[in-house]
């Protein structure tokens, strides 16, 4: 059953209103202080659309595969630039896998990308929490969910592997995947990472901060899966 939201104001003024209060710890207008939402306008630049931001990086993928890469931005000038400011144009929810580096198989450099990155690439309260806060105030018109070929985490759900400590939790949040794509023919594996992206991407979708911003147009969420062979990224959803 679809869970109907009550429509709120997303301006970074009446964020800055909510306080702790809205965020549940405060922790971000306490600990990170109160300039981070001083800015009227979104940091990221105004020209960049939704899909410009996507083609941004598909592009970069593309110089990536075909060694062609500009790492761009990556001086000790552009260090300076952003030191007291960011305005990156795209967010990615990737898999903590340490062959998937995301400024380098998106051919960007500092300052451009705010990635959050966990086993399995999964939207848990934190990430999704994480990625609000780098659309609605730091102004990034694209989220892409990144998952990879041979996923251990979806590896270890198809498996039903028993695990120590927290590692259960990161399964847990796949196991839905697991069920939706059990009927699909091909590669058992690759089918439920892929299933895991589009489930994530779903789950962000779902929320209130980010779903205003998709019906605005300030913001394009997206899935793609990244070949760990030849290092193409496909568009899943």
């Amino acid at each position: 059953m679809s869970r109907q939201h009550p429509q709120i104001n997303l301006s970074r003024r009446s964020l800055f209103k909510f306080g702790a209060g809205a965020i549940g710890t405060g922790v971000l207008t306490a600990g990170l202080g109160s300039n981070l939402f001083a800015a009227e306008k979104p940091l990221a630049e105004d020209e960049i659309t939704p899909d410009k931001a996507l083609q941004e990086l598909l592009d970069g993928n593309d110089r990536f595969v075909k060694r062609k890469r500009k790492s761009p931005n990556q001086s000790y000038t552009r260090l300076q630039e952003i030191a007291k400011t960011q305005k990156p144009f795209a967010s990615i929810l990737g898999c903590a896998d340490s062959r998937v580096p995301s400024e380098i198989v998106f051919d960007q450099g500092l300052g451009d990308l705010f990635v959050c990155r966990v086993a399995g690439n999964i939207a848990t309260p934190e990430e999704i929490g994480s990625l609000e806060f780098g659309s609605l105030v730091l102004g990034t018109k694209v989220i892409m969910v990144v998952g990879h070929e041979r996923c251990g985490a979806v590896d270890a759900t198809i498996k039903g592997a028993q695990v120590p400590g927290q590692i259960g939790s990161l399964l847990d949040a796949i196991k839905p995947s697991l069920e939706s794509s059990k009927d699909q023919p091909g590669d058992k594996l690759e089918n439920v990472c892929k299933a895991n992206i589009i489930a994530q991407v779903k789950k962000l979708k779902s929320s209130p901060v980010l779903s205003e911003l998709i019906k605005t147009e300030k913001l394009k969420i997206a899935g793609g899966y990244y070949d760990l062979d030849t290092g193409r990224i496909s568009i899943v959803v």
